[in-house]
């Protein structure tokens, strides 16, 4: 007697056709999202019915080595496809100056992006198809980078290379000296903070253009460190024309480093999060209004060039910068330590001189022990958001220019009369 069928689609597709289905048709479309960017090159010999075909075949051949379980029929199916694509390029290869080895390199990807879907690892493979495609698609800006970069650029970056990957990971992340306020590693990873944002901004600029690279750069500085984004364009808006552009920047990372704060928040204390919000948001408020004044000045701008940055990595900059790091962190301690527990909001002054996310991870600490209130804890945070404001626009203006330091002020000034107002208002409302 044959069984009950109670789904239509097991009667067409039974349970494990359907997986390969499904397996099968990501290998498709990773096939075509990397041959729909080869297909805009005549030269190239793979397009979009290759490259799908490649990837399915990725899938098939990893499929039939488990089910046999050798993996030679896969290995045998990398070196047939390689084998192919070598071959359909040996005749033309001295008569063009493109050997066509990048789609050679891409075929082999995408084989192994279709064997990576049957080994279920779907999304990683996705991931680095949409990789794939991205480097593919951008060869003309990516050569005119490397064109571009001189001799001293290739340092900049190898010794960026050398701070994050060798230096830093060898340093011991635990606390030295008087009041345990020397951590190595921690003030290292600031060095390595100012070095990545003056590389970042570097081929921000070459990527997108000075006028949405400092929307970009405001960004990425706002989510990586805003006093690092401060300190690096206060030290290149030495050009009146670059002075703007500079404003731009350092408001608009200001202001995402407000919203950094509320999302770590929410996530370290969900009960805090909304009593916090309204205080950020007053500030975020403000500063929005002076940022959207810089940047219609900005764009009215006939000219803004790229600025010359023959050092990227700040390697002076970033050290010096990492000593005054090391001192603020030993005042802290020490206040903390005569302080005690009331001297909380001096402490929170003068943790956010440098690094405001210090004093919110301890204040939200504190406040899950029980040891402080809910308005206890916003305003500690707020103070240390303040003192963060203050010491950044002091940076702007012995390391910068008079000019960046009076248009940076309003700014500055909106966002710290934006928290002490919302601050005010929500204490005076009884809303904590």
């Amino acid at each position: 007697m044959n069984p009950v069928v109670h789904n239509m689609d097991e009667l067409f597709f039974p349970e494990h056709e359907r997986v390969y289905l499904v397996e099968f048709a990501t290998s498709l479309a990773i096939g075509l999202l990397i041959g729909l960017e080869r297909e805009r090159h005549p030269a190239a010999k793979a397009g979009l019915r290759t490259f799908a075909l490649i990837a399915m075949f990725g899938t098939l051949a990893a499929m039939l080595s488990e089910k046999i379980q050798t993996p030679w029929l896969l290995i045998s199916g990398l070196l047939l496809t390689g084998i192919m694509m070598i071959s359909s390029y040996q005749d033309r290869r001295e008569k063009q100056k493109d050997p066509g080895t990048t789609t050679i390199a891409a075929i082999l990807i995408c084989y192994g992006l279709g064997a990576l879907v049957w080994y279920e690892e779907s999304i990683l493979a996705v991931m680095l198809a949409i990789i794939t495609t991205i480097l593919l698609y951008f060869k003309t800006e990516l050569q005119g980078i490397s064109q571009n970069l001189s001799r001293k650029d290739l340092i900049s970056i190898l010794q960026f290379a050398v701070l994050s990957f060798i230096i830093l990971p060898i340093l011991p992340d635990k606390d030295y000296g008087p009041f345990s306020a020397f951590n190595p590693y921690q003030i290292w990873l600031m060095v390595v903070l100012i070095s990545g944002v003056s590389l970042t901004g570097y081929i921000a600029l070459r990527f997108v253009g000075q006028r949405h690279g400092a929307v970009l750069l405001g960004v990425l500085g706002g989510l990586i460190s805003s006093t690092a984004t401060a300190l690096t364009f206060a030290r290149q808006s030495n050009k009146p024309d670059l002075v703007n552009m500079a404003v731009v920047v350092i408001l608009l990372a200001d202001l995402v480093s407000l919203i950094r704060l509320a999302l770590i928040t929410e996530v370290i204390s969900p009960i805090i999060f909304p009593y916090l919000v309204p205080v950020l948001a007053g500030g975020l408020t403000l500063g929005l209004l002076a940022s959207i004044f810089w940047w219609r000045e900005f764009k009215q701008q006939q000219t803004a060039p790229i600025p010359d940055t023959k050092n990227p990595a700040e390697l002076s900059t970033a050290i010096g910068f990492g000593l005054l790091y090391a001192a603020v962190l030993f005042l802290s301690g020490w206040l903390s330590d005569i302080a005690g527990s009331s001297g909380l909001y001096a402490a929170s002054v003068i943790s956010g001189l440098v690094k405001v996310d210090a004093i919110t991870l301890s204040s939200l600490r504190l406040y899950g022990l029980g040891r402080l209130e809910i308005f206890e804890t916003v305003t500690a945070i707020t103070l240390g958001v303040i003192a963060n404001l203050v010491f950044k626009w002091g940076l702007i203006f012995f390391a910068g220019n008079a000019l960046l330091a009076r248009r940076c002020f309003l700014g500055t000034f909106a966002i710290i009369t934006g928290l002490v107002s919302a601050l005010f208002l929500a204490s005076h409302l009884a809303y904590f």
